[in-house]
């Protein structure tokens, strides 16, 4: 579906063959138009979220399919959604049979990263065992099958939250394992952290300009990371996200307009993430263009955007190590913060972008951002205090960075 379950797959490539269940080959037309619709609405009620009024009304209607309810009082949550009851109702029309009697040829384990093939596998009786990874902070009903109790579904959960929300859904306990959200091994190395920890000290030096972070905790980081490099190997970097559907690119280039003159003199470097949409990429050009930055592209300004989503997950984790503050809405981008990566949060498109930040914020890993409108003025107050020092290493230290290893021991029963 999403960037979202397609980037926490492309994480667990390295584990076996990546299968996208809504554009594999030969699915029957039907399937994919199914696939197609439930995407193509997502993505268009993203995209007018942001129209006054008339699209806080249909993004809220919408919404209450994947509405994540209080978690207070605990109490029994079980009872099947209506989203749920409509998958399931899709699924006894044949929704998933082409894909599921492929698998059967050559049955293996199955690591799904959104819930439907999931659903799909067990209604189908998938022979093998079906794992699912969970990629919010916490989740709504619809993560969870529609009888849990006699389900054979195992959860990778990427948190302890998650973890109890499962059980409040109905889950069996033995059913939930809590691995940690699984972050790519290129950004982490071995289960020794060798090239995170790299990264790790340089970008610690740009996000502690005055020192402040360091002399408060100056011996937790000697302890976590060693000694410090006196300059960092690259300029403070800021790397900006638009989601999948695009939304949220006019912050992108409100960064760029308003630390432009940084930009200009080399002290800070912006990079713009446009995913796999062409016009997203040709609309940061047009703003590239009107503030005169062209001479600039590939040292202080760069754009990621591929063709293939394969090639854009690649670039994007290659441009993290370089970067300092990632500036996403938040989505399962959240948990990058492990990579001791602060994260200024735009503002949540759903139940579970709203969960997602909240998490980030109770933990000390992220802050929304400010206004757009002076940039200049609270982000470096932000840099000048250490606060953003203090996010990425808290980050950094409490937020579980093995999930991948930890998946891969679970399914292979190392």
């Amino acid at each position: 579906m999403g960037y979202g379950h397609q980037r926490t797959a492309f994480s667990l490539r390295h584990l076996g063959e990546v299968i996208n269940a809504n554009d594999y080959d030969g699915i029957p037309e039907k399937d994919r138009r199914m696939w197609n619709q439930l995407k193509s609405g997502y993505e268009l009620i993203s995209r007018i979220k942001g129209i006054p009024i008339a699209g806080d009304i249909a993004f809220s209607l919408f919404d209450l399919f994947q509405r994540v309810p209080k978690f207070y009082p605990k109490r029994d949550l079980s009872r099947p959604s209506l989203a749920l009851r409509l998958y399931s109702y899709m699924m006894r029309r044949g929704f998933g049979k082409d894909l599921i009697s492929r698998l059967k040829e050559k049955p293996l384990p199955i690591i799904s990263t959104f819930f439907v093939p999931a659903f799909m596998a067990e209604h189908f009786e998938y022979p093998e065992e079906i794992y699912c990874v969970i990629c919010d902070a916490d989740i709504s009903r619809t993560w969870a099958p529609l009888r849990p109790k006699s389900s054979k579904i195992k959860y990778f959960a990427p948190n302890q939250r998650v973890v109890e929300r499962l059980k409040l859904y109905g889950v069996r306990e033995e059913n939930i394992f809590l691995t940690g959200y699984p972050l790519p091994v290129e950004n982490i190395g071995s289960e020794r952290m060798e090239i995170l920890k790299e990264d790790m000290r340089n970008r610690l030096v740009n996000l502690d300009p005055r020192g402040k972070y360091m002399e408060k905790y100056g011996d937790l980081v000697f302890d976590k990371l060693g000694n410090l490099p006196e300059r960092s190997d690259h300029p403070l970097t800021i790397l900006f996200s638009v989601g999948g559907a695009g939304a949220q690119k006019e912050i992108g280039a409100a960064i760029l307009k308003k630390l432009c003159p940084m930009i200009r003199r080399g002290e800070i470097r912006v990079i713009l993430s446009a995913g796999i949409r062409r016009w997203v990429m040709e609309y940061f050009l047009n703003c590239i263009k009107k503030l005169k930055l062209e001479d600039l592209m590939g040292n202080y300004i760069d754009i990621i955007y591929e063709e293939r989503i394969e090639d854009y997950f690649e670039r994007f984790n290659s441009a993290l190590r370089k970067t300092d503050i990632l500036w996403t809405k938040p989505s399962e981008l959240s948990f990058y913060s492990a990579l001791g990566i602060p994260i200024i949060a735009s503002p949540p498109i759903g139940s579970h972008e709203e969960s997602n930040l909240r998490w980030l914020v109770k933990s000390g890993y992220g802050v929304p951002q400010g206004d757009l409108r002076y940039i200049d003025q609270w982000l470096f107050d932000w840099l000048d205090n250490g606060y953003l020092a203090e996010m990425a290493m808290e980050g950094f230290v409490e937020v579980e960075k093995l999930g991948v290893f930890r998946i891969r021991d679970i399914v292979f029963g190392l």
